[in-house]
């Protein structure tokens, strides 16, 4: 009996033994799935100021803006521009703080004579060839340029792609060789000045890019995709210069040169059209423009194409601050254009649409390194809206059967949004203008797949914090430096900007999400 009470005794402290072990077991693989890290405010570091966040109204405003249906276009605008909540604190919309106004080549006009297949990539034009201008032009544009204005909007931006038809070498407004220079008859370059100048005075924009990508090829000698020409750097100088010869003490600032992507800020110089950090703001430079009076101290180019793999997201930015810093050190740096476009690293494609989380995490990734290491002071969307069945635009127009058919979507709509749109809210809703990015100090270096941010409000002592996870696991940060009491903006699978109160000391960040802190400084 002894020995059968000494087996049972063993076997009871055997079994309690395991079962503490699976429980310590447990607890570990717990922790080291929610482990903290400690992240450390320092609002004494600044780093860039936030100028905005924009997109432009490129294609599909020309129609949805003329819509009869007042309730949806107001829709829409709300969703773009809106800095209003929802009755449980949650954004109305994005607030956007920059609006980009396509200003039209002529091509519309043209009809199928343009030789642009798809009628919603053609634009109208103020100027016509005999020197008439027209005001009533790019009515649906107009709608939505005043929308954005009436909603607090801060700032406008007027780009154009293309000379009015009538002033280009082959009538049309693209290029349609594979020459690397602006497609503009000989002895117009004054002319094309004098109406940009016209339009951005018309319409008071703040800024002014005359020039869009000039290093792509635009068409063929069949026909084009959409209005756009190539420009050597040399033109873009004569362009500029002309534009700043007729804008003296004028209201509208100059901005340049809407590089198709990163590199050909600081190489890539093929037919004169690439290194431009150093070809425009060099003193050393025979094309150096930066002691012009118009012209704003400010390089601008597109994200596109340098986004993955990591290493050389991370290399090409690095670039581009390191040449800025040799170059000119105050000079701001704008990403004015990015969508999700071809295939990127067989990961994320262009087509077909595609509008959930996966796609807006990667956007928030694109952002956040935009931020941080190539310090850029304005990030720009490129669709606002579009009917097509590709994943780069905010919102959504599909025709009123609920299909997506372009065709059927030029009078009326069913809008939807997208994660993109939401995910770009994290950042534009919150990161108003005028605001500085901060340090932080993290101090366990979080696993792959999350980054954080963080940027002040001088004045209020606001402090606003965006976090992206794209992991599927959680992550548990603890902030130090800021006031207990925080507000959370959660963008996932489930939520789109949906707000809820936390605290410092511990913050979950959901798996697969973007979250946006708000809350006070020290």
């Amino acid at each position: 009996m002894k020995n059968k009470k000494l087996g049972l005794l063993a076997m009871i402290i055997t079994a309690s033994f395991h079962l503490a072990c699976d429980k310590l077991s447990k607890e570990i693989n717990d922790d080291s799935l929610n482990h903290k890290i400690i992240v450390n405010v320092v609002p004494s570091r600044e780093m860039q100021t936030i100028h905005s966040f924009g997109a432009s109204d490129c294609w599909t405003a020309k129609f949805v803006g003329e819509w009869n249906d007042q309730q949806k276009k107001d829709y829409i605008a709300d969703l773009l521009f809106s800095m209003d909540t929802l009755d449980d604190g949650s954004p109305k919309g994005i607030g956007l703080s920059l609006w980009r106004f396509n200003i039209g080549g002529g091509s519309y006009e043209q009809g199928v004579s343009s030789n642009i297949t798809d009628e919603w990539r053609r634009e109208e034009c103020f100027l016509d060839a005999d020197g008439n201008y027209d005001w009533n032009k790019q009515k649906g544009q107009q709608w939505f340029l005043q929308a954005a204005k009436k909603r607090g909007v801060l700032y406008t931006l007027g780009f154009s792609l293309t000379p009015p038809v009538f002033m280009t070498k082959n009538g049309k407004a693209y290029n349609g060789t594979d020459q690397p220079n602006l497609n503009i008859q000989p002895g117009k370059m004054g002319a094309y000045a004098d109406f940009l100048a016209s339009v951005a005075r018309y319409f008071q924009f703040d800024y002014l890019s005359p020039v869009n990508e000039p290093q792509w090829q635009w068409g063929n000698a069949t026909g084009g995709s959409q209005e756009g020409t190539q420009a050597t750097n040399a033109e873009v100088v004569a362009l500029v210069r002309e534009l700043d010869k007729r804008m003296q003490q004028e209201h509208t600032k100059i901005i340049i040169a809407e590089a198709g992507q990163w590199n050909f800020l600081y190489e890539r110089n093929e037919g004169n059209r690439g290194n431009q950090i150093e070809v425009f703001f060099s003193k050393k430079s025979p094309l150096y423009i930066g002691d012009l009076s118009q012209i704003t101290p400010t390089i601008t180019a597109h994200s596109y194409f340098t986004t993955c793999p990591d290493n050389e997201l991370v290399k090409v930015r690095t670039a581009v601050r390191e040449k800025i810093n040799e170059v000119a050190p105050s000079l701001d740096v704008w990403q004015t254009e990015f969508g999700i476009l071809g295939n990127i690293c067989n990961q994320f494609k262009g087509a077909p649409r595609n509008t959930g989380i996966d796609y807006g995490l990667y956007v928030a990734k694109v952002i956040h390194h935009d931020l941080t290491i190539a310090n850029v002071n304005s990030w720009q969307w490129w669709l606002a809206m579009s009917p097509y069945d590709y994943s780069d635009a905010l919102v959504y127009i599909n025709a009123p059967s609920g299909n997506i058919n372009i065709a059927d979507c030029k009078n009326d709509g069913k809008v939807s949004t997208s994660k993109q749109l939401w995910a770009f809210g994290n950042f534009s809703r919150f990161i108003r203008p005028g605001m500085k990015r901060i340090h932080l100090d993290v101090a366990d270096k979080p696993s792959a797949g999350f980054w954080i941010s963080a940027y002040k409000e001088v004045t209020s002592r606001r402090v606003v914090l965006v976090a992206v996870n794209t992991r599927s696991e959680e992550q548990v940060i603890k902030i130090q430096g800021v006031e207990q009491n925080i507000d959370l903006y959660t963008t996932d699978y489930n939520k789109d900007l949906k707000r809820s109160n936390g605290v410092s000391d511990e913050v979950v960040i959901p798996s697969k999400s973007v979250v946006t802190i708000v809350g006070t400084y020290s």
